[in-house]
């Protein structure tokens, strides 16, 4: 016969690593397979919280964590400002926008208009409304992790382009992207708490170099 108090004393108030690592594994398996697939429901996607892994959406100098790149913002390196601003992010990119025909005044009114840092947490919702200035996360179809980018065009045929705020340019796979490769659209940012995510990608990443 189980003896329900002691599994419940063992969990909630033994203290030995055994109850600890019991605890992390159940935390792990709520989230999982609880949480997560409820915030999917209510929200209308498979991702509905996703961690920023990459610098591509900074409003900063940066290199991404290459010590042999030299810091940079849209390409543009040796910049002389204390802290980027949106004023200092125009200057430095608004010329690749401006050639789409996005004025400064259009992006000053775009979701998450000075962008988001590695490390963060986006929450998102599936939807139809997506429109230009909106921040998505998509398959890019060469694998690996979904990209979060944002939305710089609407192509004749109704796929999208996309361009991260910090990178020079788009990528190749960002000029035709069909709307079935969208996972949502972000409408919240929850800074830093991704980093766990982003550090456990970095070590199993440097062990598979």
């Amino acid at each position: 016969m189980i003896n329900w108090k002691k599994i419940w004393y063992f969990i909630w108030k033994e203290d030995s690593f055994a109850s600890w690592l019991v605890n992390i594994l159940l935390a792990i398996i709520i989230v999982k397979f609880l949480i997560y697939p409820g915030l999917g429901l209510l929200f209308n996607t498979d991702f509905p919280v996703v961690a920023v892994v990459s610098c591509s959406m900074e409003h900063k100098l940066t290199n991404c964590g290459d010590i042999n790149k030299e810091k940079d913002l849209c390409g543009m390196g040796d910049l002389k400002y204390d802290k980027i601003d949106f004023a200092n992010f125009w200057e430095s990119c608004g010329n690749w926008y401006e050639d789409k025909n996005i004025t400064k005044n259009m992006f000053s009114g775009f979701s998450f208009v000075n962008g988001f840092n590695k490390g963060d947490i986006m929450v998102l919702i599936g939807t139809e409304n997506i429109n230009v200035g909106d921040v998505i996360v998509f398959d890019s179809g060469l694998g690996g992790a979904p990209i979060i980018h944002r939305i710089v065009g609407v192509n004749d045929d109704g796929s999208l382009m996309t361009k991260g705020d910090h990178n020079i340019d788009q990528m190749f796979f960002e000029r035709n992207i069909n709307k079935d490769k969208v996972y949502g659209k972000a409408i919240l940012k929850i800074p830093y708490l991704g980093w766990v995510k982003v550090i456990f990608n970095d070590f199993i990443g440097g062990i598979l170099k």
